[in-house]
């Protein structure tokens, strides 16, 4: 399905009924078919349980292009899940995502609060003072694609990108990284690392105002994805539990994490 958001055709799926009480989004680079790949969650097994909205964000996936960095920024990513959700008659809900799609759902709850009964945040990036760092790596990566594609960055995924603990000597996440590469277009990737460099969460004050039941599930490893930032936002949200995945088996628990997390919301 599609629906024009924000002046930007956006792909979504429903999934379990028309009026979902979970809304998620994906990470940077990924989409909804890269996430079925359940590397991360189990979407068969949460996608049957709970009534679901999942989206492309704009710039990935099934959903169309901007030329304007600014458009990447997560709050703008915010209003286009306020947009979508308010097209499909979806007025409160729990808002879910890895990464920036964590980010989002934070910007969500701080500009609607009335509208998001809960907050799924998994591996939630790099944010304020810890920012600048992958800003800078994003703007690097982004003047390599414009200038000789993605075999430079292929390169560099196969010998200096970290690989989070729980992924440590099975290959998974190096080949997901690599097949996410290779089947990017590099013009549209560039695009998204730039406007990756525009965004950050909501200022500390905002994060602190947010009131709602929230589950942080984090991994070890990762800078990109720092423990750090999921340490903070739960010091700062008054009803956050925060889970850090160190291993295989812990991460593998994510989607029953999930799910039990969702159940208590219902």
């Amino acid at each position: 399905m599609r629906s024009v958001v924000r002046g930007v055709e956006l792909g979504y799926g429903l999934t379990n009924g028309d009026e979902p009480a979970f809304v998620w989004g994906h990470g940077l680079t990924s989409s909804r078919a890269r996430e079925d790949e359940g590397l991360m969650l189990d979407w068969a097994r949460l996608s049957s349980a709970v009534a679901t909205l999942r989206y492309d964000a704009r710039g990935h996936g099934e959903s169309e292009l901007t030329d304007d960095t600014a458009d990447y920024g997560w709050d703008q990513l915010a209003l286009d899940q306020l947009e979508l959700t308010s097209q499909l008659g979806i007025n409160r809900y729990v808002a879910g995502g890895a990464s920036m799609g964590a980010a989002t759902a934070l910007h969500a709850a701080v500009t609607a609060p009335d509208r998001i009964t809960g907050l799924l945040l998994v591996i939630p990036p790099t944010a304020w003072e810890t920012r600048a760092e992958q800003v800078d790596q994003y703007a690097k990566m982004a003047r390599i694609l414009d200038r000789y594609g993605v075999d430079p960055l292929l390169s560099a995924a196969a010998t200096d990108m970290a690989i989070p603990d729980p992924f440590a000597g099975r290959g998974l996440w190096e080949q997901s990284r690599a097949d996410a590469l290779r089947a990017a277009d590099p013009a549209r990737l560039a695009m998204v690392f730039r406007g990756a460099g525009t965004a950050d969460f909501p200022s500390r004050e905002q994060v602190a105002s947010i009131g709602v039941p929230t589950r942080i599930l984090a991994w070890s490893g990762d800078p990109g994805h720092p423990v750090s930032s999921a340490e903070e936002l739960a010091g700062l949200i008054s009803d956050a539990e925060l889970r850090i995945a160190s291993t295989w088996d812990e991460q593998r628990a994510w989607t029953d994490d999930a799910l039990n997390f969702l159940a208590t919301l219902r």
